[in-house]
């Protein structure tokens, strides 16, 4: 895919400082760029390098003002990050244009696939399920009974996506996640065995969704588990049964939410965050990597730790804790000094 300096500057409202007309043909990182190649700078960090690189052209922020003598073609916008994912997504775009459905693949005859949907090789389709228009079902994609996929969502290779699961517009669900799976719900019983706990809900995802490989999502074991707007979850993350999150929320790698916990809209979960069932986050919390979480989080809360505190707190405490050897010497050499002191009194007592 080919375009030129200009187009590509027209789509994200850049202004360009240098020839319009060269011809973009690849992207590139900033320190690997090289002729016929677009990049871009948002980080400081990598500012040494846009007089260095070789890529045609770079998107940089408006305010960025040279200092050395530049080569390449400058597009000055607003948000270099940003704009640069939308050309990403621009080069990326040949891959909506595959449709039809290989002859190596399975679909029961009361399913409705779209004309515009694309079913890969050696993939199942169960019964009474819809695939909507524009629909990307990869290789190798198990799809159960009575599930529903909104328009233009991906599905990539080797996912499950088990019976009653409902997925939403402009989804993406990376390879090997599990989705509608049952729940880890058993009870005790009076020999110390465990009695499993039929789970007969399922997953509800919204629009614009984002999963990512690996990971797990139970099915509810009444009701939904659900999965709103927006959310974007990383890979190996574990959702277990009835948990709910809520739009625009974003979860790092390898972070588990045990079952009917409630999280609240635009928080930020950073990895490896461990977070106990029944509790409830609210709205834009944010969550250190690492952090266990025990109880309900009031919006707008910063906390990390195990068990997770106000990031604030957490500082001041980490301050003591890390001094504490010192600070027990001090006591130790005060203990001694007192016990001297009371010996001493004792043998002018005594003398006395």
């Amino acid at each position: 895919m080919n375009f030129t300096v200009g187009q590509i500057a027209d789509q994200i409202n850049g202004n360009v400082e240098g020839n319009r007309n060269i011809n973009i043909s690849t992207i590139s990182k900033i320190e690997e760029g090289k002729e016929g190649s677009l990049t871009f700078l948002a980080n400081p960090k990598y500012t040494e390098h846009i007089y260095k690189t070789s890529s045609s052209a770079a998107i940089v922020s408006i305010d960025f003002e040279k200092t050395k003598k530049i080569k390449t073609t400058l597009i000055k916008v607003k948000d270099p990050y940003s704009s640069f994912t939308t050309i990403l997504e621009l080069f990326n775009k040949d891959q909506s244009d595959k449709k039809g459905v290989s002859e190596l693949t399975v679909i029961d005859k009361s399913s409705k696939i779209s004309d515009s949907a694309f079913i890969g090789s050696f993939s199942t389709i169960g019964k009474n399920s819809i695939v909507s228009d524009d629909c990307i079902i990869e290789n190798q994609v198990f799809i159960g009974d009575n599930v529903k996929i909104g328009s233009g969502s991906i599905i990539y290779p080797g996912s499950k996506i088990l019976d009653d699961t409902i997925i939403g517009k402009n989804c993406i669900i990376h390879s090997s996640c599990s989705i509608g799976s049952d729940g880890f719900g058993f009870a005790p019983n009076d020999d110390g065995s465990y009695k499993k706990i039929p789970q007969t809900g399922n997953v509800i995802i919204g629009d614009n969704v984002e999963i990512g490989s690996n990971s797990t999502i139970d099915r509810a074991t009444l009701g939904s588990t659900i999965i709103n707007n927006g959310v974007k979850l990383d890979n190996q993350i574990q959702i277990a049964h009835n948990v709910e999150i809520g739009e625009n929320t974003a979860i790092a790698a390898q972070s588990g939410i045990a079952g009917s916990t409630k999280i609240g809209k635009n928080c930020m979960i950073g990895g490896q965050v461990g977070i106990i069932g029944h509790i409830k986050i609210g709205d834009n919390v944010k969550i250190q990597a690492q952090a266990g979480v025990t109880s309900d989080i009031e919006s707008n809360s910063r906390i990390t730790g195990t068990p997770a505190i106000s990031y604030m707190n957490y500082n001041k405490s980490y301050v003591h804790f890390k001094n504490l050897p010192e600070i027990v010497k001090k006591i130790d050499k005060k203990d001694w000094w007192l016990e001297e002191l009371y010996l001493k009194k004792q043998f002018l007592k005594n003398l006395l």
